[in-house]
């Protein structure tokens, strides 16, 4: 009896796991956009992580739009053996001013990467896609690319779902980029340095006290030797 209910309980494990695991492995396998933070203002360099979901099939294209409401003025692509990667721009209604006061009319819609056929994503496999661009818009806390993965047997999985706060995260979520606020470096610096010339005010203080006591010190000792030695002179001798 008690080996047939270890053995149930055992059963029971083994299902509960493979439940949880089955349930598990779609989450993970996720487009995402990697590293997923950035700070805004910069420049930075990120990779969409691609895993091939299905069991037969093999990945072939992506297309990965770049949000248009927050343009970006400049991005450029990371060769990747066997793909060829095409950039498309759009207009902007409203020029984008870069750091360096250039005015930029024209900004990245959408990049797509088409393998040939040494390039392909094949089952259990993934590929990263790496980019360079900024700056980052500051006038927005993230960005969400909406991408397409593309498999040679025809089927095309929408991974253009937005997460919501409070919500339980959709089926295909889109990879989302979170920006935040650039560190400001000056006025940290300029919150340190009357720190460090007060520590100094304060060593020279102590050490202009310290020098004051000392020399009344002296003072003091220099007249009570004074006062003996008149003490001295001034006892008659028997």
């Amino acid at each position: 009896m008690r080996s047939h209910s270890a053995r149930r309980c055992a059963t029971a494990v083994v299902l509960a796991a493979g439940a949880l695991l089955a349930t598990a492995v779609p989450a993970f396998a996720h487009v995402t956009v990697q590293p997923n933070t950035a700070q805004q203002g910069g420049y930075t360099a990120v990779a969409f992580r691609v895993p091939d979901e299905s069991d037969k099939a093999s990945t072939v294209k992506l297309e990965v739009t770049v949000p248009t409401d927050h343009p970006i003025a400049s991005v450029s692509t990371q060769p990747v053996p066997g793909w060829t990667a095409t950039v498309d721009k759009t207009h902007l209604d409203t020029p984008v001013k870069t750091d360096d006061g250039d005015s930029v009319s024209d900004a990245v819609s959408k990049i797509t990467w088409t393998a040939d056929a040494t390039g392909k994503v094949g089952p259990g496999q993934f590929q990263e896609f790496k980019i360079s661009f900024g700056p980052l818009p500051k006038d927005t806390d993230k960005l969400v690319f909406k991408a397409l993965q593309t498999y040679d047997d025809g089927t095309v999985v929408r991974w253009i779902d937005e997460a919501k706060q409070g919500q339980p995260e959709p089926q295909h979520p889109a990879p989302t980029l979170t920006l935040t606020p650039a560190a400001n470096t000056t006025q940290a610096a300029a919150v340190n340095v009357p720190t460090s010339t007060a520590a100094g005010k304060s060593d020279d203080g102590t050490a202009r006290t310290l020098g004051v006591v000392g020399i009344v010190v002296g003072v003091l000792g220099a007249g009570l030797g004074v006062l003996g030695l008149r003490g001295k002179r001034g006892t008659p001798t028997s």
